[in-house]
């Protein structure tokens, strides 16, 4: 693991790949060096017009990659169960599925199914997309992935079970705490609660594989400290404030370029050995070559990976009925 990096991905040929948020920053990066390696890759974008630049770009970039556009909006479940069902007719199988997209620090709204739009995107879409996706996985496996892009800023908001009363504000019944920030919302609390439920996602993810003796392997990654729109659009929506100011020399000056950023997705998604429910991340935590990342404990914990299951469940309409708990 010392020193990798692109160069070190193996042969890709044959391989199939979804990239969410692949038309700009990290995601671009991960779904052009996969590529370049031989893999077939669909960037997965909100917008048809960067999608469709993205690829013709990636395939400037890449003589004879394998590269299209396909359009996803994770702000709205019937553009994921579109996304999903014509990814379904054109393509047999899936061996790569990475969740990249992903929004940061936004002030408070709505996704057009009415979740607090952090959590819907970050999180939600990506569950109704992965659970949609799950016979092409299958049908790919051994060897299929699931990437989860997750986010040192996990430990600003913590996700798990509340005490028995009125102040659940989860989907009712859930016993979950407040899992979109409702209550009192703080963009970044919110941000992090949804890098959280990345984290618990994939946790669960991974003991219903293992249970199920499924070969998939569901894993997570982020990027430390990268040069990202994420970055920016947050210091946009904040204005000329001295906060922004400050995060955007940040972001010139310690940020790690793209194609760094992108290394710990990367490598989770093709380095041999990966076990699952890993964390990848920068070795120094905020940059470096990928390695085994530090998470909090709560991201481990059994009871609220179930609680924030049923939960998505019931809140997308996407049941795994294949991976029962």
């Amino acid at each position: 693991m010392p020193g990798w990096n692109a160069t070190h991905i193996p042969d890709q040929s044959g391989r199939s790949a979804v990239v969410t948020g692949a038309n700009s920053g990290i995601g671009y990066v991960t779904a052009r060096e996969l590529a370049r390696r031989g893999a077939s890759v669909v960037l997965a974008c909100r917008s048809a017009a960067r999608g469709r630049a993205a690829a013709i770009r990636l395939r400037a970039e890449v003589p004879g990659a394998q590269a299209e556009f396909m359009p996803l909006d994770l702000a709205d479940l019937a553009s994921v169960r579109e996304f999903a069902a014509g990814y379904a007719q054109r393509h047999a199988a899936l061996d790569l599925l990475i969740n990249n997209a992903g929004v940061m620090a936004l002030p408070y709204g709505r996704t057009a199914d009415g979740f607090e739009t952090q959590f819907g995107v970050n999180h939600l879409g990506h569950f109704a997309l992965t659970g949609l996706l799950l016979p092409r996985l299958r049908a790919a496996a051994p060897g299929a992935r699931i990437v989860n892009v997750s986010s040192g800023f996990h430990v600003l908001g913590r996700i798990g079970p509340t005490d028995a009363g009125p102040t659940d504000a989860g989907p009712a019944g859930s016993g979950l705490a407040d899992p979109g920030g409702e209550h009192g919302y703080r963009r970044w609390t919110a941000y992090g609660r949804s890098k959280t439920a990345n984290l618990l996602f994939t946790h669960e993810l991974s003991r219903r594989f293992t249970a199920a003796a499924s070969p998939i392997t569901a894993v997570a990654a982020h990027p430390g400290y990268a040069s990202s729109n994420l970055h920016s659009g947050a210091s946009k929506l904040e204005g000329p404030t001295l906060n922004s100011r400050v995060a955007a020399l940040g972001n010139a000056v310690l940020a790690q370029p793209t194609s760094s950023g992108a290394l710990p997705t990367l490598y989770a998604a093709t380095a041999p050995g990966v076990r699952p429910d890993a964390f990848i991340g920068p070795r120094f935590g905020w940059r470096g070559a990928p390695a085994r990342s530090w998470r909090a404990g709560w991201t481990l914990d059994d009871a609220s990976g179930e609680l924030l299951w049923a939960a998505s469940e019931q809140l997308t309409g996407v049941s795994y009925a294949a991976l029962p708990r």
